[in-house]
């Protein structure tokens, strides 16, 4: 499926109608580029082709639209942002004008089921003066009869692309960086949720949650009068608890927003403290953070060594017990070796020691009685040896050995090692507490009117993070009570529903539902456990192949439990590589193997748009993503860069092979409208807009 044509009309920052074609023969080059200065309509694109395909069903494909809505007031609201502004104002001061938006997307190689058909056309509009929003489709210029009997929303979503996984198709790369900094429970189930979308199991689940519905229904038709109103409570205080629940997520989401702000700009006061106090550069600055960050992981490194070093030290305060342990093993040990001996095998051996017996000159039979001497010495003092040896411990050659290792370490190395971290640990603080102190210094070396003024805001918004944190925590407390709360509620609720007692039509129906739940639960657990492997194998390639470091990560491992799935990244040790110690650049680059591989896994043919491409990467990492990841990615890609900034000339160089079409966004009197070019000449119109030629 490839995009032929895409057509805006007075859609924002997009006056009037503007056209875009694309050229949708079989080719290798498969990449298109539109360009333009920020500001121009990039991120527009994006939002209108969203709107174009789902209409208010936009807040499903990414957070962004939905806290745009509500921001707007609601979707009815929100539809009139989309008006042009200038259409808009004439249109409110009364000029004789149609206040219409719409957009347009000709599709091609569409496969619709049991229906051949060329061309798909998908119109959406809407008019400010009516407030009514209108969707179209056409199938080869005509209106069709499955469209209408599906539903057009629902048409687009079932042949189209399912709005659950649209994320994959259009996004940020900036962005993307969330799925590999995904940790927490609720972040991992939402990956989950993007997995299942992607594999085709969310029907499964919906249907489940149905399921689910009805069998709570049915338990509940089963309640006696009392029980009922008993119900209606605790229904109406679970309702009342997720509201609240809902409320503090918002208020600590907002306060985290104000701390990032605050703690940029007090960053930013510190940094120009610094510079008046001391002169210190911006480089040096950045410096003494590193540094202090390094310590401050350095610290935590050996603050977890010196732990399990503490965990040690009953084990050394024990003394002569270890002593007495150690002394009964190497008994117990000696005394089954002994006993364990196969006496038998000594016989095997006369032969060779009576033959060095005659060099000695000594007879066989004189030569026989020696060795059967030495044989019964060796089971009398085996026996012997055995009956003083008390067995108290058992343990097994495994054990002993382990045992054994514990007591050499604290024997040998733990007063040195132990010593040595709690120097390095010293030498930390003082190490830090220096870069703290030069920071500080420098800060407050030179008093004058300039220092005073910016140490004196410095301090309000100090103390506006410090009041902010203090209200987080209140925050944190109030959720976490409510969820406390909300938990006991549900308990009481189970064991309620657990009581009535249904009626035999009712409990024949909840039989047969459950039974639906159990194999729907068995069928979708079977396709997560069979698809997670190719998963694993697919999101492996694509890190080898567009990271320069081939050897950083050595396998990808996809655990599923549940409603959550965690992906784990291992190094050739097969020790797990902690994400958080990626660079933003590397962080990119998973996040983009994860979303071919899901693109991949989806079976769906779909263009793909990608805002802000290359941004975070370095040269060598942007080389790879150029000739293995745009050009494999989809038959057809659009990229929406910022030249210079997130694609160089020399980045374009190495594109130009694969790149098919090329448009530049360009501004005139706040109105932008798109310009094709010659695909050799996109930089020389970039230079020229900006004076270089």
């Amino acid at each position: 499926m490839k995009i032929s044509k895409i057509k805006f009309s007075n859609f924002r920052i997009y006056k009037g109608e503007n056209e875009i074609v694309f050229e949708t023969a079989p080719s290798s080059k498969n990449i298109n580029i539109i360009a333009g200065k920020n500001g121009f309509g990039k991120t527009t694109f994006l939002s209108a082709l969203i709107w174009c395909f789902y209409g208010k069903m936009m807040v499903e494909v990414e957070e962004k639209h939905k806290k745009d809505i509500k921001n707007a007031g609601g979707y009815e609201k929100y539809l009139a942002t989309l008006v042009n502004r200038e259409i808009k104002n004439s249109f409110e001061s009364g000029d004789d004008i149609q206040p219409v938006v719409s957009m347009e997307v000709e599709l091609t190689d569409v496969a619709i089921p049991s229906m051949p058909c060329d061309r798909v056309l998908i119109r959406r509009s809407y008019n400010l003066s009516s407030e009514i929003e209108s969707l179209e489709i056409y199938i080869d210029g005509l209106e069709n009869e499955l469209t209408k009997e599906v539903g057009l929303e629902l048409f687009i979503n079932d042949f189209i692309l399912p709005r659950e996984i649209a994320k994959f198709f259009f996004f940020d790369a900036e962005k993307i960086v969330t799925l590999a900094e995904a940790k927490s429970k609720a972040e991992l189930k939402n990956l989950s949720s993007a997995y299942s979308e992607v594999l085709g199991i969310k029907k499964y689940e919906d249907l489940k949650k149905n399921l689910e519905t009805l069998l709570v229904k049915l338990r509940r038709n089963g309640a006696k009068p009392h029980q009922k109103e008993e119900l209606q409570e605790l229904i109406d205080e679970i309702a009342e608890l997720n509201e609240l629940i809902e409320i503090n997520k918002n208020k600590r989401i907002a306060i985290d927003t104000q701390l990032i702000t605050l703690g940029s700009q007090s960053e930013d006061y510190q940094e120009k403290l610094i510079r008046e106090g001391s002169g210190i550069t911006i480089e040096e600055l950045a410096d003494l953070r590193k540094e202090q960050n390094q310590l401050k992981i350095d610290s935590e490194e050996i603050k977890g060594r010196l732990k399990k070093m503490i965990d040690l030290v009953p084990l050394v305060m024990a003394g002569e017990k270890l002593s007495a342990l150690e002394d009964q093993l190497e008994n117990e040990s000696f005394s089954s070796t002994y006993f364990n001996i196969d006496i038998s095998s000594v016989s095997s051996l006369k032969r060779s020691i009576i033959d060095k017996l005659k060099d000695l000159e000594i007879s066989i039979p004189k030569g026989e009685e020696i060795i059967n001497v030495f044989q019964q010495t060796l089971v009398e003092h085996t026996i012997k040896n055995n009956e003083d040896t008390s067995v108290l411990l058992d343990y097994s050659p495994e054990q002993i050995r382990a045992v054994k290792k514990i007591i050499d370490e604290i024997r040998n190395g733990f007063n040195i090692h132990f010593q040595n971290i709690v120097r390095e640990e010293k030498n930390n603080r003082l190490a830090s507490s220096r870069v703290f102190y030069k920071i500080k210094q420098a800060e407050a070396r030179k008093s004058n009117a300039v220092a005073e003024k910016l140490r004196e805001e410095k301090v309000k918004i100090d103390d506006e993070i410090l009041r902010l944190t203090e209200k987080k925590g209140g925050v944190i407390e109030e959720l976490k009570r409510h969820e406390t709360y909300l938990a006991s509620k549900l308990k009481r609720l189970s064991e309620l529903e657990k009581n009535f007692k249904l009626v035999e039509a009712d409990l024949a129906k909840s039989e047969v539902t459950q039974n639906l739940l159990d194999k729907i639960n068995t069928i979708t657990q079977r396709i997560k456990e069979d698809k997670k492997y190719s998963l694993q194998k697919s999101v492996l390639l694509g890190l080898k192949k567009i990271m320069h470091k081939s050897d950083f990560v050595h396998n990808v491992r996809v655990n599923v439990y549940d409603d959550v799935m965690d992906i784990v990244l291992l190094d050739a040790d097969n020790r797990v590589i902690d994400k958080d110690s990626l660079s933003k650049g590397e962080q990119q680059l998973y996040a983009t193997a994860l979303l071919k591989a899901l693109v991949d896994e989806s079976g769906i043919e779909f263009p793909i748009f990608i805002d802000s491409p290359l941004q975070k990467f370095d040269k060598f990492h942007s080389q790879n993503i150029i000739q293995e990841f745009y050009p494999t990615v989809s038959d057809q890609v659009v990229l929406f860069p910022l030249l210079e900034k997130e694609l160089s000339e020399m980045e374009y160089s190495s594109l130009k092979p694969f790149v098919n079409k090329v448009f530049i966004i360009e501004n005139t009197n706040g109105a932008s409208n798109f310009n094709p070019l010659k695909v050799d000449h996109l930089f020389n119109q970039s230079k020229k807009e900006n004076g270089y030629v």
